[in-house]
């Protein structure tokens, strides 16, 4: 094991480093940058979040222990050794600004953020588990396993085996919205991404106990503004239903193609325009 080695500083610099090169690109003529500099935080594979996501979301979720199991077999893990990386990967101004403007369709510059800029994700992904191993750590991420697959939750719906919004809860980075969204330090404008290693790091403090405690609407029961930008009026006070979500989004793909000239869709309208786009809302 080259455990020794992999803290938390250095593990930051990996990704930090990955963020600030030219593989973070939206894929325009500027080749400008899909995302701004990242947050990180950790949680231990052991954490109780996991098995209550298992309870909660359904038994198909799959634990941090499960996705290491499945990738080495051979190596009698435990839960209490494993450390979940989680990263959050923030929308750009540039991005932010261009869809604030919109009321109906995304803007060009989050469409491919939503496409080049969750392929860099993945990219990302891959560069984290690879510099682990280089160091002889064993890891996995979640997202890129063959154990990854969408699945229907009896109680929330739409769902699927790993969640990287419920990793980064878990570790520290944030905690949900009226509209699903989670909303961190750097507003809930944003992608997630996580891997799974075979080593301790201490996890982050979580600053919260309540999985709203950063949403105005849940807070102090004020805001509700993602109601209004919603397109699709998915959002009401009753919270987001995926299945109206996931339609709108589906009539994108022909905007983004015919629009912008590329394979793509987005939406996004909910996270910026209100008062947790950028950051955890004043008053909280």
């Amino acid at each position: 094991m080259g455990e020794a080695e992999v803290d938390a500083a250095w593990l930051e610099g990996v990704i930090r480093h990955f963020v600030a090169s030219p593989a973070n690109t939206m894929k325009n003529v500027g080749n400008e940058p899909a995302w701004d500099e990242p947050i990180v935080g950790y949680s231990n594979g052991a954490d109780p979040l996991y098995d209550f996501y298992k309870r909660d979301i359904g038994g198909f979720f799959r634990t941090p222990i499960e996705f290491m199991k499945h990738t080495y077999p051979s190596l009698g893990l435990k839960p209490q050794q494993l450390t979940v990386i989680s990263w959050i990967l923030p929308q750009t101004k540039a991005t932010k600004t261009d869809n604030r403007k919109e009321t109906k369709w995304p803007s060009e510059r989050w469409a491919r953020t939503r496409i080049f800029g969750e392929e860099m994700n993945n990219e990302l992904r891959r560069h984290v588990v690879n510099a682990l191993i280089s160091k002889g750590v064993e890891a996995v991420a979640p997202m890129l396993s063959p154990l990854w697959d969408r699945a229907i939750s009896e109680k929330y719906g739409f769902a699927s085996t790993w969640s990287e919004r419920h990793a980064a809860y878990a570790a520290g980075l944030g905690t949900f919205g009226l509209c699903d969204g989670l909303i961190t330090s750097k507003g809930k404008a944003h992608r997630a991404g996580s891997v799974i290693a075979n080593l301790i790091i201490p996890s982050t403090r979580r600053p919260y106990r309540d999985h709203h405690a950063y949403c105005l609407f849940y807070a102090k029961g004020t805001c509700g503004i993602c109601i209004k930008r919603c397109p699709a009026g998915a959002i009401t006070e009753r919270g987001h239903n995926k299945k109206k979500c996931s339609a709108y989004l589906q009539t994108t793909h022909a905007y983004v193609e015919t629009r912008y000239g590329f394979k793509g869709y987005g939406c996004g309208l909910c996270q910026v325009g209100v008062p947790c786009e950028s950051r955890i809302p004043a008053g909280i």
